[in-house]
């Protein structure tokens, strides 16, 4: 590892939605959001992905997936939001399930950096909790304590959630990022417009080449080919600012892959960059 950055992409959870959520202009029924009066064949499943980078500097984990308690009742994580979400975790799928199957405890991880605070992020946090450090982007974290009706703070009470504060630095679309290790070899670069705070992860090799892991800018990779925002946004404009972005980074000759966290098409693999 001391010469390379390792990047696991994990499947944490399934969620099935109605079609709306992940592709905002082809499902425009205004009740389409909440699955109300929806028949099952307008909803998709979609897979809830986490990542685990080996870095020479530090074990980072992003995104935590589902808790173990969707295993038994959706009700008693979710609440209302049932209406929206329903989660599904296989056996062996739960985050810190996931890390002991490559040989590491949840205190192993120097960094948990969470792209956002929506439930399928965020849901597994107390998982991994005993982490030396679990971030999260400032304005995210403010949004999360503040509008309890989309976020769900009970999934992070009692775990110590410090925040990151953007910095301008000419990258992404408003050019600010968070510099995790101070050497550029992983940003957490502000994407808002699905959430005010969000992050994508930019991961960056010696050679010049780069992994994008895009968070919720796109359900998919049909989501920046065809420029279709989520359903669910904070601030459509910014969303629209943010995806073209990501269609861009994913056109670069350098990018190795751009990922989406709930692209169907996404399996487990791993990727390889030079540090």
């Amino acid at each position: 590892m001391a010469n390379q950055i390792k990047i696991h992409v994990m499947h944490t959870g399934l969620v099935k939605v109605d079609k709306a959520p992940p592709f905002h202009g082809l499902y425009r029924n205004p009740l389409a959001f909440t699955g109300l009066f929806r028949s099952e064949k307008n909803q998709v499943t979609l897979p809830v992905s986490s990542y685990l980078i080996e870095h020479p500097k530090g074990l980072i984990l992003i995104d935590t997936g589902w808790n173990k308690k969707v295993r038994t009742s959706n009700l008693s994580e979710l609440g209302m939001q049932v209406q929206i979400n329903t989660g599904y975790l296989p056996t062996g799928w739960a985050v810190d399930e996931r890390l002991k199957t490559l040989g590491y405890r949840p205190e192993d991880l120097d960094y948990v950096l969470l792209s956002h605070m929506h439930c399928d992020h965020v849901s597994g946090l107390k998982h991994v909790a005993n982490a030396k450090k679990i971030l999260v982007s400032e304005p995210e974290w403010r949004s999360a304590n503040r509008t309890p009706m989309v976020y769900l703070p009970h999934e992070w009470k009692g775990v110590n959630v410090e925040t990151y504060q953007y910095e301008e630095s000419g990258v992404g679309p408003f050019g600010e990022s968070f510099d995790v290790f101070g050497d550029g070899s992983v940003l957490q670069v502000h994407t808002p417009g699905h959430a005010n705070g969000m992050s994508a992860t930019l991961v960056r090799g010696s050679n010049g080449k780069f992994v994008l892991l895009a968070a919720d800018v796109g359900y998919a990779t049909r989501s920046w080919e065809e420029m279709l925002t989520p359903g669910i946004c904070t601030n459509r404009k910014a969303a629209i600012t943010s995806l073209g972005w990501v269609r861009e980074q994913a056109h670069n000759v350098n990018c190795l892959e751009a990922l989406a966290n709930h692209d169907t098409h996404t399996d487990q693999h791993v990727i390889t960059l030079p540090y």
